[in-house]
């Protein structure tokens, strides 16, 4: 088990973590016990620390304790600590004797056993350590899960909103048709660029927002062609041509006016859409009659179910999604941050 898998440049953080213990311990020994002692004492017993929390850490506590061994890992745990605790005193005594620091007990058990309960707190704080790494090493990798889990699912949700254009010879149909027909003309280039949209910008994380536009508008003159007796669809538009927003998200309300929204009966149909940038978000508006027969509910089908999740996922709750039906009028609204 390696400590860097867990975090770029925890290794790095370690090396300085220790060289601050090193300072800090020599430091505050130096006026006192002077520079030889203040040495030994500083090494030795960072040593011993580094030893304790490392050998808990990456030996004993994934070998023993980790596979359930519990019984084995306290035996080990006791053992270890005394053994470190013995030989920090018989390092540090032999030390001192050495260089004549300072006179010390003769080497003895009772005296060595003195220096374990220093350590007992080390490997308290080797088990802090090793729990805070595994909670940030869970903490990554759930992150991860999630951030694939949400692009798997904008991927589908994006797929599930695209209608499936197979004209591959619209090109060729728009020459011959043109001589004859330019409006119908007309119409096929803008089919023509709706599934130019789809294949190049519809899977980008975010497009321009006049792109877009033109995306709804090619789409609201291809469905115009369908209403017997026509339809007035006013379009406002008051925002920045430079932002760029991920795509499809307001294709959902104008698909529910053509189909919930446009009376094919009546001889004159409205419909108001806008588009407009305030306040740091942009909103998107669109109002039409309400037709009886789809008065219990547009706003219930996959569209708006698919479009809220899409928006959950892009913006958390950062976002408002909102339907009215109040005098008659089916009136959808969304508001979304600008990045």
């Amino acid at each position: 088990m390696e400590i860097s898998r867990y975090k770029p440049g925890i290794v790095q953080l370690q090396v300085l973590i220790w060289a601050a213990v090193l300072l800090l311990i020599f430091f505050s020994l130096l006026p006192m016990d002077g520079l030889p002692k203040s040495v030994i004492y500083t090494v030795v017993n960072t040593t011993s620390y580094a030893i304790i929390i490392y050998g808990n850490i990456l030996i004993l506590y994934p070998v023993f304790y980790q596979k359930g061994r519990f019984i084995w890992y306290g035996a080990l745990v006791v053992i270890f600590l005394l053994v470190m605790g013995i030989l920090r005193g018989y390092v540090l005594i032999t030390l001192y004797q050495h260089y004549a620091l300072m006179k010390t007990a003769q080497l003895s058990l009772p005296t060595l056993l003195g220096y374990v309960p220093g350590g007992i707190l080390i490997y308290v704080l080797s088990l802090i350590f090793r729990i805070s790494i595994a909670y940030f090493a869970l903490k990554q990798r759930a992150e991860e899960i999630m951030l694939q889990k949400s692009q798997a699912e904008l991927n589908l949700l994006k797929s599930q909103v695209q209608p499936h254009f197979l004209f591959n010879t619209l090109n060729n149909i728009y020459y011959k048709v043109y001589k004859v027909d330019p409006i119908s003309a007309g119409l096929i280039e803008r089919l023509s660029d709706i599934m130019r949209y789809f294949v190049d910008e519809s899977p980008k994380d975010v497009v321009p927002v006049n792109t877009e536009v033109a995306f709804i508008e090619n789409y609201i003159e291809l469905e115009k062609i369908r209403i017997r007796h026509g339809a007035t669809i006013n379009f406002g538009k008051a925002y920045n041509p430079e932002l760029r927003i991920p795509p499809m998200l307001l294709m959902t309300f104008v698909e529910n006016v053509f189909k919930h929204g446009i009376d094919k009966s009546l001889m004159q149909n409205e419909v108001n859409i806008s588009l407009v940038q305030k306040e740091g978000y942009l909103i998107f508006k669109t109002i039409n009659r309400i037709i009886i027969s789809t008065a219990t509910g547009p706003s219930k089908g996959f569209g708006i179910a698919n479009l809220t999740q899409r928006l959950t996922m892009l913006y958390g709750s950062n976002f408002e999604l909102a339907i009215d039906t109040t005098g008659g009028l089916y009136t959808a609204l969304l508001k979304i941050p600008l990045q």
